[in-house]
């Protein structure tokens, strides 16, 4: 597997992968690799015959306050792990050749970019948008796969996608749990053995509130009781439990498909990301 840190040889390299591969796919990750991920990575490989690895802790999409420089750098480690799955290349760029001296660009996605993730987390898309375009256009794969773990994420993606003309696909890989329920995600490792235990009441609390839902109680009412439930079981700050609809992310106040129910808490210093589909 060759580690490539330079827009030139990555050039260079994917030229020469196309002479014999037809099917490329993109699997944007920013490291710290686990289970999630690799699932990523299998699936890109069962639909591809090249598969691409991206490694880039983007700092556009942290705000001030956030963990860019607590955020987790395991590029030996990571790159063990892709080559051993496979990976054809793992495309690992310093920051300045995403953003080169005097870049001036923005990609900016409203409507499902508005609220969520959003609401709490000013200009997150906007860099999440900008640096997957970049990617992108430098790798122009058949198809890019992405994890619904970060369900607004995947969605603001997709728009962005659509509306800039990208004409590969853009693939939605159902979110990997651990055994109890619990979604995996690179931040978990910031949790004490204390808080592990505790956040999983977020997706058997979501799993809950997701039936009562879909069985045609008040939605109101069953938000209302899952936020004070989150409260009681460890996590101190609940930025959002919505329902949501699937395709579009307008909010619902009456139940209908496709639906899907988002959340975001803090437990400690941590802040996890949940969804789950209701039907």
């Amino acid at each position: 597997m060759q580690i490539i840190r330079e827009f030139g040889p990555l050039r260079d390299a994917l030229k020469n992968v196309r002479q014999t591969k037809n099917i490329l796919g993109l699997v944007p990750t920013m490291g710290a690799l686990h289970a999630g991920h690799m699932h990523l990575v299998e699936t890109a490989m069962s639909r591809c015959d090249a598969v691409i690895v991206s490694i880039f802790v983007n700092p556009t999409q942290f705000g001030a306050g956030e963990d860019l420089d607590a955020y987790p750098r395991k590029e030996a480690e990571d790159a063990a792990l892709l080559e051993a799955a496979g990976v054809d290349l793992l495309w690992a760029p310093t920051v300045d050749q995403i953003y080169p001296e005097g870049f001036a660009t923005n990609v900016s996605v409203s409507g499902v970019s508005a609220g969520l993730c959003g609401g709490s987390r000013p200009g997150h898309f906007d860099g999440v948008a900008t640096v997957v375009a970049k990617l992108f256009n430098q790798v122009r794969p058949e198809a890019a796969f992405f994890g619904e773990k970060d369900y607004q994420q995947l969605a603001v993606i997709r728009r962005m996608a659509r509306d800039l003309d990208f004409t590969h696909d853009i693939i939605g890989v159902p979110t990997v749990r651990d055994t109890d329920g619990l979604a995996l995600s690179s931040r978990n490792a910031y949790l004490t053995p204390q808080q592990r235990g505790q956040a999983v009441a977020l997706p058997e609390t979501m799993q809950a509130a997701a039936g009562a839902i879909g069985n045609g109680g008040d939605i109101a009412a069953i938000l209302d009781a899952a936020k004070a439930k989150l409260l009681v079981s460890g996590f101190h700050k609940v930025d959002y439990l919505e329902l949501r609809n699937a395709d579009t992310l307008e909010n619902m106040t009456v139940f209908a498909n496709p639906a899907r129910l988002l959340a975001a808490a803090h437990i400690g210093s941590t802040r996890l990301i949940d969804n789950i589909a209701v039907a």
